[in-house]
């Protein structure tokens, strides 16, 4: 009896001073000045915003490469460098662009996919442009009208998540373009104006587009009036006349490297820490007249957890193995992640957990707000490591928003890895939050240094304690990935 008692009482000593010894090894690494360092540099003014396609995003790519290298993280397994090239095209807004449906004269367009057309007949009212609201309609060779988003609602944020799908379906339906009514006030059109009415970028393989000369168009209807009329009947005659430049081929790169496991077992299986590194680059000027979107919230702050969890692993390995990959062009579509799922440098079966870091902004210091914490396993490491640094994890409290299908982490959650956002604290999506969101005033001099340093040794102590768990991580029973899960990993 004393010698079992003995022994439970060694494994408890032995497991409390292991959590101590990563906590730790969190602290050793990760260091306000470090932070500071990395999130200045990478919103400077001199990377103009770290537009996908500019030279300033690869300077920024060569930065994190080089932060890889000088932590001794091993590069992509298949390039031998820290980069995975990103093919993609660049295209550009319509030269002359008409568009008269049911007598109204439209203006305000955004084209999301554009190429050359000149269209006089037949417009066809689809609803939400779902796959119920396609029933017994014929759409071939027609130009199809649909309300923004679903039944939930038609902000533009949910328009942009349901984009592929309705696409897809117009698509397969044999539908020449579509076009879609967009509530959206004016500050929000301003956004999605700069967006697609300038210089666009989407990944090479969207050239059968470009064959078919499929178009997809929004419009702004910021008092829904224009949905309510062409709702009104099925059809409506009208003319689209498009004018388009040709695209040109453009190479971006994702940002690669990886640390080995130490058990082995479990080093076959590989945790993703994930972020994006671009942003949006140069556009309207705010108040003051700055033109440059720095994204230091969004997302030099995400890119910085990744650096600081290889930092942490270069030095200190878990017992599964790290992937570390920072993303292009997520600012134009999720691009760099759509790319990187398609073309993976491991077998994604062996991706056990994508930890993905994204930010808008944050009105809470006490919170690290987790978009998907409940949807997987790992929630109890998750809040775990947040208390152990001050904080209370919680999940996504603005669910209307979409958020967890906004980023890049969605990619990987379809193809059935578990696949969170870690997110500074926000407690609602407010002012506080969007008053920096995709603005110029996003700098690095705006942020509070001593919530971040809690807010990235969280991250940084989820990640190991994750890694070091036994139990493979996988998504709560019942959720909406957990077929594509048993599918990839053929359970």
């Amino acid at each position: 009896m004393r010698t079992t008692l003995g022994f439970i009482l060694f494994l408890f000593i032995g497991n409390f001073l292991q959590a101590q010894t990563d906590q730790e090894m969190v602290m050793e690494t990760v260091n306000g000045n470090t932070i500071k360092g990395h999130i200045y540099f990478l919103a400077d003014d001199l990377l103009k915003g770290r537009e996908t396609g500019t030279p300033e995003n690869k300077i920024a790519a060569s930065y994190l490469a080089n932060a890889f290298r000088r932590y001794g993280v091993q590069p992509n397994p298949l390039s031998g460098d820290y980069y995975q090239e990103v093919n993609l095209e660049r295209s550009y807004p319509a030269t002359e662009t008409t568009l008269s449906i049911g007598g109204m004269e439209i203006e305000k367009v955004a084209g999301l996919r554009i190429n050359n057309m000149a269209y006089e007949g037949d417009f066809v009212y689809a609803g939400y442009g779902l796959e119920d609201n396609y029933e017994g309609l014929d759409v071939e060779g027609k130009v199809v009208l649909v309300k923004a988003g679903n039944a939930e609602g038609g902000e533009a944020q949910r328009a942009f998540s349901l984009l592929k799908e309705k696409r897809d379906l117009a698509l397969e339906k044999g539908a020449l373009a579509v076009i879609e009514f967009i509530k959206a006030q004016d500050q929000m059109w301003g956004y999605v104006d700069h967006q697609f009415n300038s210089p666009s970028l989407a990944l090479a393989k969207d050239k059968e587009d470009a064959d078919t000369g499929f178009s997809y168009m929004w419009v702004q209807d910021a008092d829904g009036s224009m949905s309510k009329q062409i709702s009104s009947k099925p059809l409506h005659s009208g003319q689209m006349i498009l004018e388009v430049p040709e695209k040109e081929a453009i190479v971006s790169y994702n940002v690669i490297g990886m640390v080995p496991g130490t058990d082995p077992q479990l080093k076959d299986e590989f945790i993703i820490y994930s972020a994006h590194y671009d942003h949006v680059g140069i556009g309207s000027p705010d108040a003051s007249g700055d033109t440059i979107y720095n994204g230091a919230r969004d997302n030099a702050v995400g890119t910085t957890t990744v650096l600081s969890m290889a930092e942490n692993l270069a030095k200190y390995p878990t017992k599964r193995s790290a992937l570390f990959i920072l993303f292009t062009g997520e600012e134009k579509g999720l691009l760099g992640s759509e790319f990187y799922v398609e073309h993976p440098v491991l077998p994604l079966k062996q991706m056990v957990y994508c930890f993905n870091s994204d930010n808008g902004g944050y009105n809470d210091t006490s919170l690290a707000t987790i978009v998907g914490l409940s949807r997987t396993t790992a929630s109890p490491h998750i809040k775990k490591a947040a208390a152990e640094f001050g904080l209370k994890a919680i999940d996504d409290p603005a669910p209307e928003q979409g958020l967890f299908d906004r980023s890049d982490n969605v990619h990987f959650a379809r193809k059935g890895i578990p696949a969170p956002t870690f997110s500074m604290g926000f407690s609602s999506f407010d002012g506080e939050v969007t008053k920096y969101y995709h603005r110029p005033g996003d700098e690095a001099d705006t942020m509070d240094y001593d919530y971040l340093e809690q807010f990235f040794r969280a991250y940084v102590m989820s990640g190991r304690l994750i890694a070091n768990d036994p139990q493979t991580p996988v998504w709560t029973s019942g959720d909406k990935y957990e077929k594509a899960a048993k599918a990839l990993y053929n359970d």
